[in-house]
């Protein structure tokens, strides 16, 4: 299975397990995390989550193929809006532990997380403009509120790829480690949190998130509007065309 979920000791573990395609996101996958959240969410005896990748590659982002099939042009009508959504909304901590590439969403999903540990392995990029779309799931919103204007302007103008030092440095990640000590950490850190009351864990986040939650929500929607819109245009046509003949795109054909 692509996606692996187990439950043990009060963890809902949600594992990519697509290494084939380094880990790149279909729909189905999509579909299993949300399901995966919202049956956590109803299950008193899950405590906390943890998400992770190989420790070789924590995703690709989404499977252009598979993305550009899609029979709705609204990113929020998708499965991986679902998915989204279900995380920015969880009540229970999440924990993330990336090695490897964290491409696209891969990065923007772990602004959604309260733990984010990093191989020392890791790196992050968010090529948005590079693929001719804009930033995704309130990251234009969340990214520069965690690391200041300048650094996320040039991350997501440039949509350049960054080290696991730079993110820690940025306040992306909490903590950086070898690539084999990852799980250990960040399991351990979940089960810290299985140990400790739910309630003051589900208060305690809910406070600190609560002034974004409505903020979030808008600002999901606005990109989701632009995104749509503009996955349908030219320069979007053209970056992935170029991605399948494995050429560098040419925008400057384009106003």
């Amino acid at each position: 299975m692509d996606i692996l979920t187990s439950k043990d000791k009060g963890i809902l573990t949600i594992e990519f397990n697509r290494p084939e395609k380094k880990n790149a996101i279909t729909s189905a996958m999509y579909q299993a995390m949300a399901d995966a959240i919202k049956d956590a969410e109803g299950d008193h005896a899950v405590r906390a989550i943890v998400i992770q990748g190989k420790p070789e590659v924590f995703t690709a982002g989404n499977d252009l193929d598979d993305f550009l099939k899609s029979s709705s042009a609204d990113v929020g009508d998708r499965p991986v809006a679902q998915f989204m959504r279900a995380l920015s909304t969880a009540t229970k901590p999440v924990v993330a532990a990336v090695a490897g590439n964290a491409v696209g969403i891969g990065t923007t999903l772990l602004m959604h997380c309260d733990l984010v540990y990093a191989a020392d392995n890791a790196k992050f990029a968010m090529p948005f403009t590079q693929l001719g779309v804009c930033p995704e799931f309130a990251s234009s919103m969340l990214f520069p509120q965690m690391v200041g204007y300048p650094r996320a302007a040039e991350k997501l103008l440039l949509g350049e790829a960054f080290t696991a030092e730079e993110a820690y440095d940025m306040g992306l990640v909490s903590k950086i480690t070898p690539v084999a000590d990852l799980v250990e950490l960040a399991h351990g850190q979940a089960a810290k949190l299985v140990a400790l009351p739910a309630s003051s864990l589900r208060v305690t986040k809910r406070l600190m998130k609560a002034a974004q939650a409505e903020a979030i929500s808008v600002r999901m929607a606005e990109e989701n509007k632009y995104f749509g819109e503009m996955l349908m245009a030219n320069e979007a046509k053209e970056a992935f065309t170029a991605f399948f003949e494995k050429r560098r795109p040419d925008f400057t054909k384009f106003a």
